[in-house]
C-alpha cells in the first residue's frame, strides 16, 4: 500500500506558525553562529554534559559560550523537549491535534463556535493564517490579528488587535493598547448566533488594521 505523503501547509486549513519557522532558521544557522550543527550539540552534550536540564544550560553557556535562549533549547532538546518546534511538517500534523485537545470534554460544545469564527476569518483574505498552540489559535496577517480562546466550558473570547478603538457593548478594551500587546480588546461569544454583523465588522477591521 503506498504511503500517504506528508500535508502540506497549501492542503491543510491551518498554517505554520511563525515560530517554528523562526526556529527553523536557527536551527540552520546553528554551525555558522556556533560551529557546530544541532545533531553535533546533542552528541556532545549526551557525551559529556551534565544530567539535568538546568546544569546543562548553565554548562554550554558557561563552558562553551552559548547565550541564555540558545543553550535552553539545546539543553531541552536532548530530552525531546521542542523537537516539532523547528519542523513545519510535524507542525502541520499536531495542529489539528492541538484543537482538538482545546475543544474536548467539558469544552466540546464550544467547537462550532471555533469553525463558525474559522470561516468567518479565513473568508477576509488569501493572506489569513490560522496556527494553532496549546491554548490559543491565532490568526495571523502581517502578525496576529485575532485570537481565539476557550476561555470557560460556555464561553469563547474572541481576541482583536484593534489599537486606540474605544470599547462598549459587547466589545471590551483588555488594556492590551496600553502596554503594547497586540491583542486590545475582545468578545464573548457562547452560541454561533453570536458571530453576528457587529463581530464579523471587527474581525474585518483588525485584518484590514494589520497591512
Amino acid at each position: 500500500m503506498p504511503r500517504k505523503s506528508q500535508q502540506t501547509e497549501s492542503e491543510s486549513v491551518y498554517s505554520v506558525h511563525p515560530s517554528v519557522k523562526m526556529i527553523q532558521s536557527w536551527i540552520t544557522s546553528l554551525p555558522d553562529k556556533t560551529g557546530r550543527s544541532l545533531e553535533e550539540w546533542v552528541k556532545l552534550v549526551k557525551r559529556s554534559g551534565p544530567r539535568t536540564e538546568e546544569e546543562r544550560a548553565e554548562w554550554l553557556k558557561k563552558e562553551h559560550n552559548l547565550g541564555s535562549n540558545m543553550a535552553w533549547w539545546i539543553a531541552g532538546y536532548v530530552d525531546g523537549k521542542g523537537v516539532e518546534d523547528g519542523n513545519p511538517e510535524s507542525y502541520l500534523k499536531s495542529a489539528p491535534l492541538l484543537v482538538d485537545a482545546m475543544f474536548s470534554g467539558p469544552k466540546e460544545p464550544l467547537r462550532p463556535i471555533f469553525e463558525k469564527l474559522l470561516k468567518v476569518g479565513k473568508k477576509l483574505g488569501k493572506d489569513v493564517r490560522v496556527c494553532p498552540c496549546k491554548t490559543i489559535v491565532p490568526m495571523f496577517r502581517r502578525h496576529v490579528f485575532a485570537e481565539i480562546k476557550p476561555a470557560t466550558r460556555t464561553r469563547i473570547d474572541l481576541g482583536l488587535a484593534l489599537l486606540d478603538m474605544k470599547g462598549g457593548g459587547r466589545l471590551i478594551e483588555t488594556g492590551g493598547y496600553a502596554k503594547r500587546d497586540r491583542i486590545t480588546h475582545k468578545i464573548g461569544l457562547s452560541s454561533v448566533e453570536e458571530i453576528d454583523d457587529e463581530v464579523k465588522n471587527l474581525l474585518k477591521i483588525a485584518y484590514d488594521l494589520d497591512k
